[in-house]
């Protein structure tokens, strides 16, 4: 049987190594076509294991969130990405970032840049929301407000001390529009404030968005 049309049940999720296998089982030796399929397009590594439909099957590939909650798992998107995704920063992001509880990790593949930072557990599993992207699709992104707590956490060198250090920072470098952040819910930041890693800046940023 055509590849293409094997393969078209599996579209709206990267597909783990084994799956690939019992599609094609009726090979004597399926490693060596799966190989043949990468070579022709058919299929795509985005990681050793990990499959998605190739350019010449012509067909679509799952949602990029999605690839980025399978290449390192338990992962969800968060930061400059999940950000975008909610509508609170204008760029568009070139690299999606995830959260993960494992090591840090990056990946360059056909697909795009994925990077994973870590965070402790139980701050970790705050804040997750599970996304339907489309009918078949749901991946785990950061809520608006956990996306702005990881982007203070994970970000290198960021200690907020004053109301004018965290607005510059939420205004000027992120440019979220002071509407959105009144948006924000307080009461569940200040929740997690117990358990996050820079404690006194996530204090500091509910006591900035509390002053809007």
């Amino acid at each position: 049987m055509e590849f293409r049309k094997i393969v078209k049940e599996y579209t709206e999720a990267p597909i783990p190594h084994h799956v690939v296998m019992e599609m094609l089982s009726d090979y004597q030796r399926p490693n060596d076509k799966i190989s043949e399929l990468v070579k022709n397009g058919e299929l795509l590594s985005v990681r050793r294991g990990l499959y998605i439909p190739g350019p010449e099957t012509d067909l679509p590939a799952p949602d990029s969130f999605l690839i980025a909650n399978h290449l390192r798992g338990p992962s969800y998107v968060s930061q400059e990405a999940a950000l975008s995704y909610w509508g609170f920063i204008p760029e568009r992001v070139y690299e999606i970032t995830s959260a993960t509880m494992k090591t840090a990790k990056k990946y360059n593949n056909s697909v795009g840049r994925f990077s994973y930072q870590h965070l402790p557990s139980p701050y970790y599993s705050f804040g997750i929301e599970s996304v339907r992207l489309s009918p078949k699709q749901t991946a785990l992104i950061a809520s608006k407000e956990k996306a702005v707590c990881d982007k203070i956490i994970l970000t290198s060198g960021i200690t907020l001390r004053s109301i004018r250090q965290t607005m510059d920072l939420l205004v000027e470098d992120l440019r979220i529009d002071e509407e959105n952040l009144r948006s924000l819910d307080t009461t569940i930041i200040r929740s997690w404030i117990e358990d996050a890693p820079k404690k006194s800046s996530i204090a500091m940023l509910v006591k900035t968005l509390d002053e809007l």
